[in-house]
């Protein structure tokens, strides 16, 4: 089988084009993309060329790991059927190009194991479903604090704070230096940093990516508090210690997400406690990829760009 997919051959060096496709096995399913997301984290660094060295990276590289799409054939051992509505994390199924991610293509092949099932309803929507499971990572466990002050209203910032609402926590702050992206909240509040004269915050998650924040950050929690690095950072992290040592800082690094965290927020999206809504903002037929990218990358007002597979 053969496919399109969106085909990275070095820095800002993107286009469509056909691949040839594995052969898939009893334990595998052939999927048929509708809709595959844009991230502005890991995929922008690839794009740009910034990205430090990663397991599994290489040129040519088939970007995205957010695709939602239908089931058209389920090898024996897969549970599924044609039809199943499902999320795919991305695929390494391609002849002559790595897959890290490999999610930013019309026809995956992909063990089921990897898969979830979601509503039809969701739409373009379900690519969402890696980006909250993500937050929900950063946010769920043993010895984890929900944040009482995020950091970017982006995606994830919105994601974070619609999940520490739905756990029944206060809502938190958010902050966000674009007057643009100030817009959207849902029962939270978001302002600029220069507004804020807090300086006991608990647990602040940063979701802007942006390192040189650190110092600013530790001197806005209290004594014994927590600093969550929940973006994605491709320079060296530093801060100063004295100010941190005052303050007995903690730091904690938010990895991916896992199978249990793909389950529970499926599972908090489909009773409603999670909403999905207002967080695409820009949608592009897959044939316009090359222009998508660099607009998801380059447009401050474009929150997720989704390219369409289907029309």
């Amino acid at each position: 089988m053969d496919t399109s997919a969106v085909l990275l051959k070095g820095p800002k060096d993107l286009d469509v084009d056909t691949l040839a496709l594995t052969a898939p096995g009893a334990g595998d399913l052939v999927v048929e993309v509708t809709h595959s997301g844009i991230s502005t984290g890991t995929e922008k660094l690839f794009w740009s060329g910034d990205m430090p060295p990663f397991p599994g990276m290489g040129y040519p590289l088939v970007p995205g790991y957010e695709a939602a799409g239908e089931v058209v054939e389920a090898g024996v051992l897969t549970g599924f059927k044609p039809g199943d509505r499902v999320f795919v994390p991305g695929s390494n199924c391609f002849e002559g190009a790595f897959g890290l991610f490999g999610g930013a293509a019309k026809t995956l092949v992909t063990n089921s194991e990897r898969v979830t099932r979601i509503d039809p309803k969701l739409g373009a929507e379900g690519a969402l479903l890696a980006l909250a499971a993500t937050a929900r990572h950063a946010m769920a466990g043993m010895n984890k604090a929900v944040p009482d002050l995020i950091v970017g209203h982006g995606v994830l910032g919105r994601l974070l704070a619609r999940l520490t609402i739905a756990s029944g926590a206060p809502a938190p702050k958010v902050w966000e230096i674009d007057p643009a992206r100030r817009a959207g909240a849902q029962g939270y509040e978001v302002l600029h940093p220069d507004d804020d004269e807090r300086r006991d915050y608990r647990s602040i998650y940063d979701a802007s990516g942006q390192g040189s924040l650190l110092n600013d950050l530790v001197g806005r929690i209290a004594k014994g508090g927590e600093i969550v690095l929940a973006g994605f950072y491709s320079a060296p992290l530093s801060f100063a210690f004295p100010p941190a040592f005052m303050k007995e800082a903690r730091f904690r690094v938010a990895a991916e997400w896992t199978r249990e965290d793909l389950a529970a927020t499926r599972a908090l999206v489909e009773c409603g406690a999670l909403r999905l809504d207002g967080l695409i903002t820009h949608t592009r037929p897959a044939a316009d990829a090359r222009a998508a990218y660099e607009q998801a990358f380059t447009d401050g007002a474009c929150l997720k760009m989704i390219l369409d597979w289907e029309h």
